[in-house]
């Protein structure tokens, strides 16, 4: 596999532009199966979750072009088939995605149980139970989902689980509930920018959908849909990850292509640590060098508050503010494996019951260390830009999942980072125990307490 080396210290400065978002990629590769005509999509990421979709779209019978280097048709008039179980299918979560649309085209759909990255439990039944009200039938068995479904039928449906909502869910039965007769009423909806999204082009492709972006969601079905051309929407992760980035080790760094308004949460937490921020326009920001920076305490949750998927790289960041910062995840509890990584790196966390407890320290310094999953090895990158020394972040292929090129974008903001194949010793250096370190488990301190016993809101995601 792939590692990245990074030589540490060096400050960021320039302009870097923000791809197009991977998971709203996904949905509509997705989405192109419910009509037989061409659907175009731009901005496209062409990550390894995205190229591994397209390629099982093309067993499936899609006619796949690739004709620029960030854009592509695609024509499911020729779909052949429903079995989407393939290697690709069971290494990638976004698989389940295919679901819905298969079952709209052809009545049938057949997928292995979504694979992805190891963060915690992330069940399906709210995907079942959401398309089992419009009138499929599954079974599940040897590692695959089995789905059949003579005609759909609108019907009224809640999609709240245990931690949440679901976007993939959401998106699943709104893609199907496009082509059921009669309104579906999708209550506990995800409210997150790529459900709108997906929306919107389902809109642009003539389904009629009401209140995406809110909580309950109306759709209309019934309606033949069509072809489109789509421009996808600034990835806010990648946006989030820059702009972490860049108020850790940035001079003066300007973001383009950043969509501002699904970034207010995690511009308030870094602006509350000190961070200088400052929008420029309608979708750019600017960072400028900060003094040390304080701690704060943060809760990870569905929209609009801090992305689950930014959790890593903020507790990245807060290894170097002063004091002790408090970070709780409550979509994913279990999501917490870079801590034992950052440790290496001579972070001072203390980790136990869904919650990071972050106590700043004045430097960090390089070391081998492992990628978990793809954001936390944003998260060891991140660190490894601020570390003395070098850092060589191994398993380097989870990243690749979900960023276009982040070496080489952070390689023009001046950092040293270089692609390299990764050796059998520091792999396994990684993953040796440093029993000079004590357990990562701490008791609940009373900050943790106080931030775990907030009211929590109900609704979105848990993807």
């Amino acid at each position: 596999m792939d590692a990245f080396e990074i030589c540490g210290g060096r400050r960021l400065a320039g302009e870097v532009a923000v791809s197009g978002s991977k998971n709203a990629a996904l949905a509509m590769l997705a989405a192109a199966l419910l009509t037989d005509e061409p659907v175009r999509l731009n901005s496209v990421p062409f990550v390894s979750d995205v190229t591994r979709l397209l390629e099982i779209l093309e067993r499936l019978g899609v006619a796949v072009d690739r004709y620029s280097k960030d854009a592509v048709t695609l024509d499911a008039g020729g779909l052949n088939s429903s079995d989407a179980d393939c290697p690709q299918s069971r290494m990638m979560r976004a698989s389940i995605c295919l679901l819905g649309p298969l079952l709209v085209r052809t009545g049938r759909a057949i997928i292995p149980l979504p694979g992805g990255c190891a963060i915690g439990t992330r069940p399906i039944d709210l995907h079942l139970r959401g398309l089992s009200a419009l009138g499929v039938r599954f079974e599940v068995g040897d590692g695959l989902i089995v789905g059949k479904v003579q005609r759909l039928r609108g019907a009224d449906i809640d999609l709240s689980g245990p931690c949440g909502g679901t976007v993939t869910g959401t998106c699943n039965v709104m893609m199907a509930a496009t082509a059921a007769p009669g309104t579906t009423v999708i209550r506990s909806a995800a409210p997150e920018p790529e459900v709108r999204f997906l929306a919107e082009a389902l809109q642009q492709m003539g389904a009629d959908i009401e209140g995406a972006g809110t909580q309950i969601i109306r759709i209309n079905g019934g309606r033949k849909l069509h072809g489109a051309v789509c421009d996808l929407i600034p990835d806010r992760i990648e946006a989030a990850t820059l702009t972490i980035a860049a108020a850790m080790v940035g001079d003066d760094v300007l973001i383009r292509n950043a969509p501002l308004e699904d970034l207010e949460a995690v511009i308030d937490v870094l602006t509350r640590t000190g961070a200088s921020i400052t929008p420029t326009g309608s979708d750019a920001i600017r960072i400028t060098r900060s003094t040390r920076l304080a701690n704060v305490d943060l809760v990870a949750d569905h929209f609009p508050a801090i992305p689950t998927d930014v959790q890593a790289q903020l507790t990245a960041y807060l290894c170097l503010a002063t004091g002790r910062s408090t970070i709780v995840d409550r979509v994913f509890p279990e999501r917490f494996a870079h801590v034992a990584q950052l440790r290496r790196l001579g972070a001072n966390i203390e980790a136990a019951l869904g919650r990071a407890e972050v106590n700043g320290v004045s430097r960090l310094h390089g070391a081998t260390v492992r990628a978990t999953d793809l954001r936390a090895s944003a998260a060891l990158v991140l660190a490894g830009l601020a570390a003395e020394g070098t850092t060589t972040v191994t398993d380097i292929a989870h990243l690749d999942r979900g960023y276009v090129s982040l070496d080489q974008k952070l390689s023009d903001l001046g950092a040293t980072v270089r692609r390299c194949s990764d050796s059998a010793e520091p792999v396994a250096r990684a993953l040796r125990v440093d029993k000079s370190r004590p357990s990562v488990t701490t008791p609940a301190t009373a900050v943790a307490e106080s931030i775990v016993d907030m009211p929590r809101r109900v609704a979105a995601p848990a993807d």
